[in-house]
């Protein structure tokens, strides 16, 4: 019997993957000399390595893009100091848009770090939106514009809508002192921001954080006026203008007349200078310009829009309390807190029972602020 012969496999012999390649990129029955097969490796890996670096400076592009994209909505992430005023309005279109009314209305406040911390302003204003009659849904309308990145930062974590405002150069994180030169940086900076908001097609309520809200406001606003504000003093006679205005409330209607005026507004800051926006107010309101334009101005009634000047007698008609001719922080919320607390007590009475009234102004009474406006240097005040 014959036995099988057995034999080994054949041995496959090894290739280089580089020799590989060289091996496949001639034509069969070809072979390149040894030189250009190492050309071609070194080639090859050129073309690699830059399909690397390509890949990695185009991820670098989409990931910085994504970034810068979403500080336009969130500049608490970058330094909001660099903003551009480009950056700073597509910003703001977004926010008013999400805040606005049917009628392209929104409500506006300004905040810093001083009004912004816990069991301050920021928190009763909020609180009085909660407690007043049909106001809570205007929550849903109210745009907290910070003034720094503190009080952009508790915005946030309070309330839906804020955007931050930055005046390159100027710290509003701190108390605002009545008629230092950041004091009327600040509110020379709110006038023209409030322009570009007209500007932008959106009406607005403009209110400062130390007015309580109580009442909707909007039903007894003037359905003819331009621009409506509130007084520190009024005459009994909303067209009079010998009323004393007071700038921290005011309702204003996008159109021209009104975009005019607040150029004129904020222009006239060099006809005047150092004064606030208020008391340039009260030189240009009997200005020719104010005809020309045809801007129709009226003022608001403080037995609906009062405040510690003047304040609203009848909690059964009030929308407004202002913290206003008050020196002081500490001061100004000792009488809010109390403000409130009538407020409670009022909504807690029966219905038929007559309202014992507020027991405010105490520590921000006018006889407290004549006395403070006598003394020869002043201490440090937060804005009337």
């Amino acid at each position: 019997m014959l036995m099988p012969i057995l034999t080994a496999p054949p041995r496959l012999r090894r290739t280089s993957p580089l020799k590989a390649i060289s091996m496949t990129t001639a034509p069969v029955g070809l072979e390149f000399p040894s030189y250009i097969r190492k050309a071609g490796v070194w080639l090859l890996c050129l073309v690699l390595l830059t399909a690397v670096v390509l890949s990695c400076f185009f991820l670098h592009r989409a990931a910085v893009s994504g970034i810068t994209r979403a500080t336009h909505v969130f500049p608490i992430l970058a330094d909001i100091g660099s903003f551009s005023s480009d950056n700073e309005e597509y910003s703001l279109e977004r926010v008013l848009k999400a805040a606005s009314m049917q009628d392209n209305s929104v409500i506006l406040t300004t905040l810093n770090e001083a009004w912004a911390v816990p069991n301050s302003v920021f928190d009763l204003f909020l609180e009085s939106f909660r407690i007043g009659e049909r106001t809570r849904h205007l929550l849903n309308h109210l745009v907290v514009v910070a003034l720094d990145r503190k009080a952009f930062s508790r915005c946030l974590a309070a309330h839906s809508h804020c955007f931050a405002l930055v005046t390159e150069g100027v710290d509003f994180s701190s108390e605002a002192y009545f008629m230092t030169p950041d004091y009327l940086k600040m509110m020379w900076r709110r006038i023209d921001f409030l322009r570009s908001v007209l500007e932008m097609g959106y009406n607005f309520v403009f209110t400062d954080a130390d007015i309580m809200w109580f009442r909707d406001p909007f039903p007894h606003f003037h359905p003819d006026a331009d621009f409506q504000i509130a007084c520190d003093h009024f005459s009994g006679i909303s067209d009079d203008i010998e009323n004393k205005p007071n700038g921290g409330f005011n309702f204003v209607r996008s159109n021209n007349r009104s975009i005019e005026f607040y150029k004129f507004w904020y222009s006239s800051h060099e006809t005047y200078p150092g004064l606030h926006d208020q008391d340039v107010l009260n030189r240009i309101k009997n200005d020719s310009f104010i005809t020309e334009v045809g801007l129709k101005l009226r003022f608001l009634d403080t037995n609906y829009f009062g405040g510690f000047c003047e304040p609203s007698e009848d909690l059964n008609r009030v929308c407004t309390m202002h913290a206003n001719c008050c020196f002081g922080l500490q001061s100004k919320l000792h009488d809010l807190r109390i403000l409130l607390e009538d407020w409670k007590k009022f909504l807690s009475s029966p219905p038929n029972s007559i309202a014992s009234g507020w027991r405010v102004p105490q520590n921000c009474s006018l006889d407290s602020l004549q006395m403070d406006l006598q003394l020869p240097e002043p201490t440090t005040t937060d804005k009337l």
